[in-house]
């Protein structure tokens, strides 16, 4: 087996329930100790309590939550002689997706005195109008990237 050998995404199977390849991703990112079912089981109470909500498809709500959350640049660290430089680059569609997951769940357990479930919806639901946690750690990176643009000629 050589060193430099290619690495193979691993595609993930989709989700048992709703069929879907995202929500599979966004559950396993969800759970906790290995207790996948109960992360299914707040994901489809977070679904029911954005259907009660706003009356609209809880799965184009959520899709549009990951679209809104998406990050499209991010900063690297790089280091050139002596110095450590904060070099923007673009983020691959993969990564933006988990980003955009990852800071959804965490930004909704951050939140105290409600139930996960309730927590969860509402971040879903803030990132789907473009408010939000979640929006909030998009546009910082953002605003980091664009300034430490200057240094994007150390990108390679």
């Amino acid at each position: 087996m050589s060193r430099n050998r290619k690495i193979q995404n691993r595609e993930p199977l989709p989700d048992v329930v709703y069929n879907n390849k995202t929500i599979s991703m966004f559950i396993a990112k969800l759970m906790f100790d290995g207790k996948k079912s109960t992360a299914e089981r707040i994901f489809k109470q977070a679904l029911d309590i954005i259907q009660d909500k706003t009356k609209q498809d809880p799965f184009e709500v959520f899709n549009k939550a990951i679209k809104n959350a998406r990050p499209l640049l991010e900063v690297k660290s790089r280091r050139v002689g002596g110095a450590t430089y904060q070099v923007p680059i673009e983020v691959r569609k993969e990564r933006s997706n988990r980003l955009a997951m990852s800071w959804i769940i965490l930004n909704s357990r951050e939140k105290k005195g409600r139930p996960m479930e309730e927590k969860l919806a509402q971040e879903i639901l803030d990132a789907s109008n473009n408010v939000g946690a979640a929006i909030k750690k998009k546009e910082d990176t953002h605003r980091m990237a664009e300034a430490n643009k200057a240094f994007s000629h150390f990108r390679w």
